[in-house]
């Protein structure tokens, strides 16, 4: 028998049990970490075969904007309807709403039913820094109210408490570069960007190259981006190989820009 329920404290053991079968936390070195976030925020919930979390879901909102980030189900319990379950109780039909799919068909053609489409390859970079231009940009810190402005218009509606929550973490910096923003983490033996844009493409751009050439000592970059991001090509130039892809869905409507915005992959 499944069931789905907002999940509690009691059951976040055996969220984090389901997450690690997929290799979920291997980003996420230490507590806190985004799944405490979604617990906190309300918005994750488990899937039970008995009594057993046998999967689960969650969103972060950006204004009227769901970002469905996770949905998983252990694949001895996949095709039992569990998966459909978790996404009818987390994404309301009317809300527009977006994900990043993974390459499994069956996950793709769940989300084109429940009413979002195919709309970009989502793109998992890794790179060298030392190979990258350094074009004499130098972006300021801020703080998370400064660029709160642009994550919205970038990413598709305002989150003010993530983008706070994200920025007291060890090892977290915000910059702003004029009309653009980044920020990034410190972690793993990596420097990880995003969320990260800006008011127009070159504002983008030129935000994330001066972060990445003012944190060059971190010898190795990971960013995610959209197909359209004019960086794309830069950055493969400069010795960035695509290390993973997912693709983007969306319910329709204006919501993340996709050539000036990159997303953090697991926070979108």
């Amino acid at each position: 028998m499944y069931s789905v329920r907002q999940a509690s404290a009691a059951d976040l053991a055996g969220v984090r049990a389901v997450a690690n079968r997929f290799g979920n936390l291997g980003g996420w070195p230490q507590r806190p970490d985004y799944l405490d976030r979604e617990l906190a925020n309300g918005r994750l919930h488990a899937g039970l075969a008995g009594d057993t979390v046998a999967g689960f879901g969650a969103t972060f909102a950006r204004g009227g904007l769901l970002h469905l980030a996770d949905l998983f189900v252990l694949p001895e319990h996949q095709s039992s309807g569990l998966g459909r379950s978790l996404l009818e109780s987390l994404l309301p039909r009317d809300a527009p709403r977006v994900t990043f799919a993974s390459s499994d068909p069956r996950a793709l053609a769940l989300y084109v039913r429940q009413g979002m489409r195919p709309v970009s390859p989502l793109l998992y970079l890794r790179g060298p820094l030392a190979a990258l231009p350094d074009h004499g940009l130098r972006p300021a810190p801020a703080t998370p109210a400064e660029i709160a402005d642009l994550d919205a218009d970038a990413s598709g509606g305002r989150r003010d408490a993530e983008l706070a929550w994200y920025a007291a973490l060890p090892g977290v910096s915000a910059y702003r570069l004029g009309d653009g923003y980044a920020m990034v983490r410190e972690s793993g033996g990596a420097l990880l960007v995003g969320p990260a844009g800006g008011r127009t493409t070159r504002a983008c751009a030129d935000a994330v190259l001066a972060v990445l050439a003012r944190h060059r000592a971190a010898g190795t970059a990971k960013l995610c981006m959209l197909g359209p991001n004019p960086l794309l090509p830069l950055l493969l130039e400069a010795r960035f190989t695509i290390a993973d892809l997912d693709q983007f869905l969306s319910s329709g409507g204006d919501s993340m820009a996709l050539d000036r915005y990159l997303p953090h992959p697991d926070l979108g």
